[in-house]
């Protein structure tokens, strides 16, 4: 049977201590640059076709596994299934990515068959506990419930949130009752994604950067911090990391004030104050620029040697600033997890 001690991942979250090699693994890394990835998309015939069919999920987990060797495997979904399984409706446009029936309340929203409708997300965890190599160490997740509102408010994604901000301030208890809802779901959702198999969650705040001060306590902060709570009430030895990405609210205070395990960096965080001001104990998650990825060659090497060092004598998850993009040529996936793993 294998044990915590066998998942890097797993024993860098109970030792809170610095591993000689960190490990490794990056969002979206079951993705469209990998021809692997597209050719089972296309088999899927849609988006949500692959999202909601175990076989074809588990088959585009594994393949970034296969092919490299991570230490970690997050499960393939998105996160506006949550929504859907609401009760809201959700498509995808070729080319231009989700849409959403726009919702102004909560009224059109329910939690009844949440379960039910992600029946298959939870097939998917299931199946990977099976099939991922022992080491690897199966991860879940869910939007937060700030930038998942986000996108119900306006039908799609949005340069600034402006609708979404523009309801939190026009009907402040509207826009309440659907984050309170979203903690809700999102607790159950994550919970049953724990029993399924999941041993580490994060939480995506994509879209953190546009809120300020007492807006983004309220709308980030505090709903995240009630999710934390709820999950460490279900499972309290299953980390949770939190990705506030591009924030500039005080990102020691957010740790606290969340409660969260982990902390995931954007990019363009400063790294060498992060590593010098952020709780030692906490363990810090990134930060190459995705964009760096593609260029490749020795820029990469040098921004991973300079990462390392940052973050050396902590515990530390080497990763992404965000998700990899498209166009990113796979060989150069390689050649980050080499250097990484170099001692």
């Amino acid at each position: 049977m294998t044990k915590a001690s066998d998942k890097k991942l797993l024993t860098l979250f109970e030792s809170r201590q610095a591993q000689t090699v960190p490990p490794v693994w990056l969002m979206r890394q079951a993705g469209r640059y990998l021809p692997e990835y597209r050719k089972t998309r296309e088999q899927a015939g849609g988006f949500l076709d692959l999202c909601y069919t175990p076989e074809l999920a588990e088959e585009v987990t594994l393949q970034p596994i296969r092919r490299y060797g991570f230490d970690a495997a997050i499960l393939f979904a998105d996160i506006l299934l949550l929504p859907q399984a609401m009760g809201q409706k959700l498509w995808f446009e070729t080319g231009e990515g989700p849409r959403l029936t726009p919702i102004v309340n909560a009224n059109s929203l329910t939690l009844d068959g949440l379960a039910n409708h992600l029946a298959p997300v939870f097939e998917t965890l299931k199946r990977l506990s099976v099939s991922l190599p022992p080491e690897v160490t199966r991860i879940g997740f869910a939007g937060a419930p700030w930038t998942v509102a986000s996108y119900m408010v306006a039908g799609r994604g949005t340069p600034d949130q402006a609708p979404a901000r523009a309801l939190a301030e026009q009907d402040r208890q509207a826009f309440q009752e659907i984050i309170d809802m979203l903690v809700v779901a999102s607790i159950d959702y994550l919970a049953a994604q724990i029993d399924a198999g999941a041993e580490v969650i994060q939480l995506f705040e994509s879209w953190a950067s546009s809120l300020h001060g007492a807006d983004f306590e309220r709308w980030c902060v505090a709903p995240v911090a009630r999710i934390i709570a709820g999950l460490k009430a279900y499972a309290p030895n299953v980390p949770i990391i939190a990705f506030p990405r591009a924030t500039s609210y005080d990102l020691t205070a957010y740790a606290n004030e969340t409660g969260c395990d982990g902390l995931s960096l954007g990019a363009d965080c400063d790294r060498r104050k992060l590593a010098d001001t952020l709780p030692p104990e906490l363990v810090v998650q990134g930060n190459l620029d995705p964009q760096i990825l593609v260029a490749g060659g020795a820029a990469m090497l040098k921004e991973i040697a300079a990462i390392k060092a940052d973050f050396a004598g902590r515990p530390f998850i080497f990763n992404l600033g965000h998700g990899i993009v498209p166009q990113t040529p796979p060989a150069h996936i390689g050649e980050l997890i080499a250097a990484v793993r170099a001692v």
